[in-house]
């Protein structure tokens, strides 16, 4: 499979650097024109689920594209709002946001429009003012932007505090929170993984080449990004994906290759054969660690909804051009190279950077190696049991979503739902549950008798429901066909308590005042969408761990024609995954050295944040377990001595894999360093893991493991024959692994 695409790449060095130039340039101009129009952040479900039902109905009869609604509160600590300055310092306000243009903004009410007593706080002392932001969602979230100036331009002026708060505003900062994060990642994570590249290979040039492939991958992902997302919108968080994503896998992979090839020449092989060796060893391990990385982000794929998907895609599409780069553009760079690959050396580095496994026998992971194998059953179980503790921490997770709330504090849009919660709140009803309403769409004739009683004893059960402190309103559509019912929800819109009173709505009281009746109920809005997606999280969970645990141990078993490796390696990953669920329980929710981190508490970890990290750290994880075991295996078949085997492909690798593995955590942990909980949530999680993985689990518990069974680790039952053989370590001989060029043939 490898072999064309390598001897192409080497005979073929500058026209093979020419194409992927090219595709670069064409990328970047892709990126440029049309990546902005490609996320959104709207998070959608299947059109199967009843929110999606709901809001499609209301949108084709009733009141057409949903307008996203925002809402300017204006305080003053000193007037009241019968206070004329109060009143010109709103009418004013309010005539700089509508002088934007109706195709922008356009007034819904204020209370110097309406004299509406639900626009003025009980103290008199703070409005607001209702706004309807023109055109789709995604177009709303850009137009908000200069709303949001025009507010804090206002804001102080006069003593008068004015504050913005929506669903429009409250997504565009949040896509400023998620690029400051980024930026902020990028500065400190890039750097640090140059400095540790820089001590693993010792020279410049070899330490470029890694993040400049890392970089190529990204740009083309994100062309890809952007063309997709045409068709197919993508919520914003994908461009954060393919930029942690890619900086990880292209970082390693590339690192993967230019160590071995070092290596190689350090055997004293010429270039070409060098490159070829490489290629057709680690190339072969970057190949089959990325098919595992997306197979286990396919589970993701198939999840109905648009937040995992759009995270799935953004990080299969880097990991596959990451893969292609890495058995095409490096090996042509280093054909051009040569030994020229450790040019402007580091000389005081030398004594720390990688060696040969055959010239590296003695040393740190030598030592631990011996140590861990003398004594493997006490080395499992040292380990094991903390893990499992950790473990036993998941039970505790409480799951929900993370809002506004949780911005940072001085965030604009967490500082005006503040405000309106402890100024405009009506019981449990807050601002944001009468922004996002429970919308209760009811298909059916109104001039139905049976339909209108059914209606009017919902409205009554409702009224009478202590649970629901304000009642509904009625809308009907022209055609007499289609009625909503719009709740102001209690509590925080997107809690955990409110998707269960949402459960409650709909399984009870909706079908108790509905039965029997010729008309299809659904109930939709913000906390409707939130209950649905736990719904997806619940019934997804195990077919996404039974595809993902199923497609890698039958790749794996391939991979290296055993049973008990693949079993061994997916008992080994859920322990990593579980140890870090644990500690995410145990930092984020109960306080454990969070301030430490500098994190935020959370009440909650993020429903998808489970699923997403299982899926995205067993692929990661596999990475080094494939790497490792390929060594192991390579050396096994060379020499039958299973002990010995483990050894050397334990010394071989494990200074790669920690390296890589440190770089991981670097970049993973850079984007922990962020102001928002999702990243802190997410850049620890999988920092956490990688770290686990690659030190605990591959230094102690492969090697411990692989003692212990001896040769029944590489038991294959013989009936099992038939079995395609994809073992990653290439048979043959390095002189054979890439052809020599027929002579005269040019090799530019």
């Amino acid at each position: 499979m490898l072999g064309p695409l390598a001897r192409f790449a080497t005979r073929r060095p500058v026209v093979t650097i020419g194409i992927w130039a090219v595709l670069v340039l064409v990328s970047l101009g892709l990126v440029d024109r049309l990546l902005d129009s490609a996320t959104t952040t709207e998070f959608r479900l299947s059109g199967r689920y009843e929110s999606e039902q709901a809001a499609a109905l209301l949108e084709d009869r009733l009141r057409g594209p949903r307008q996203l609604a925002e809402l300017v509160v204006v305080e003053s600590s000193s007037v009241t709002v019968d206070d004329a300055a109060f009143r010109t310092r709103v009418e004013s306000l309010a005539a700089e946001i509508t002088a934007l243009g109706p195709d922008v903004v356009t007034l819904q009410d204020h209370f110097y429009v309406s004299n509406n007593p639900v626009l003025v706080s009980r103290d008199r002392q703070t409005t607001i003012m209702a706004f309807a932001m023109t055109g789709t969602a995604q177009n709303a979230t850009v137009d908000v932007g200069d709303m949001i100036h025009i507010v804090e331009e206002a804001n102080g002026v006069d003593g008068f505090r004015v504050l913005i708060g929506g669903d429009a505003s409250v997504a565009y900062e949040s896509n400023e929170l998620a690029l400051h994060d980024l930026e902020r990642g990028e500065r400190f994570g890039v750097p640090v993984a140059l400095v540790i590249l820089l001590v693993l290979l010792g020279a410049v040039v070899a330490t470029l080449l890694p993040l400049g492939l890392a970089v190529v991958a990204i740009v083309l992902a994100l062309a890809a990004v952007a063309v997709i997302g045409q068709q197919f919108q993508l919520v914003f968080f994908v461009t954060l994906m393919v930029v942690m994503i890619g900086l990880a896998v292209g970082i390693d992979y590339s690192l993967l290759v230019v160590s071995r090839f070092k290596e190689e020449l350090a055997r004293g092989l010429p270039t070409r054969e060098a490159v070829g060796r490489a290629t057709a060893t680690a190339g072969r391990t970057v190949i089959f660690s990325g098919a595992t990385v997306v197979l286990a982000l396919v589970g993701l794929l198939i999840t109905p909804a648009s937040f995992y998907q759009s995270l799935a895609l953004g990080a299969i599409l880097v990991v596959i051009f990451a893969m292609l780069a890495t058995v095409t553009l490096l090996p042509a760079v280093l054909a051009l190279l040569g030994p020229r690959v450790d040019l402007l050396p580091i000389r005081f580095l030398a004594r720390f950077s990688l060696k040969s496994p055959d010239t590296s026998q003695e040393g740190f992971w030598e030592n631990v190696t011996r140590l861990v194998m003398r004594r493997p059953v006490i080395s499992i179980l040292l380990v094991a049991i903390p893990m499992l503790a950790l473990s036993y921490f998941y039970l505790d997770m409480r799951t929900g979503l993370n809002d506004v709330n949780t911005f940072p504090d001085g965030a604009q849009t967490k500082e005006a739902f503040l405000l309106l919660e402890e100024k405009f709140s009506v019981g449990s009803v807050t601002p944001a549950g009468i922004l996002s309403p429970a919308e209760i769409v009811v298909e059916g004739d109104t001039n139905d008798p049976s339909v209108a009683a059914a209606i009017g004893k919902l409205q009554g059960a409702l009224i009478a429901d202590p649970r629901f402190p304000v009642p509904p309103a009625r809308e009907v559509n022209d055609a007499g066909d289609l009625t909503l019912l719009s709740l102001p929800y209690p509590g925080q819109p997107s809690s955990p308590e409110a998707a269960d009173l949402m459960s409650v709505l709909r399984g009870e009281i909706v079908p108790a005042a509905f039965e029997g009746t010729p008309a299809q109920v659904y109930v939709g809005g913000l906390t409707a969408e939130v209950a649905d997606f736990f719904g997806i999280v619940r019934v997804y969970t195990p077919i996404v761990f039974a595809l993902v645990l199923g497609l890698s141990f039958v790749i794996l078993m391939m991979v290296f024609r055993s049973l008990v490796i693949p079993l061994k390696a997916i008992i080994m990953n859920l322990l990593s995954v579980g140890a870090t669920y644990g500690l995410l329980v145990l930092v984020f929710q109960k306080g454990v050295a969070i301030d430490l981190f500098g994190f935020q508490r959370a009440d909650v970890i993020d429903a998808w944040i489970p699923l997403f990290l299982f899926a995205v750290l067993f692929g990661l994880s596999m990475d080094y377990h494939v790497f490792l075991l390929s060594r192991i295996r390579e050396r096994y078949d060379e020499t039958g001595d299973n002990t010995e085997a483990v050894a050397y492909g334990l010394r071989s690798t494990a200074g790669i894999i920690t390296g890589a593995a440190l770089i991981m955590v670097v970049v993973f942990g850079a984007f922990a360093t962020g102001r928002t909980i999702i990243n802190q949530l997410m850049g620890f999680g999988l920092a956490v893991a990688v770290l686990l993985d690659a030190t605990l689990v591959r230094s102690v518990l492969v090697p411990a493991s692989m003692e212990v069974l001896g040769k029944r680790n590489w038991y294959m039952p013989p009936w099992l024959d038939w079995l395609p053989d994809l073992r990653v370590e290439a048979e043959e001989h390095p002189e054979d692994a890439l052809e020599e060029a027929a002579p005269g043939e040019n090799t530019e």
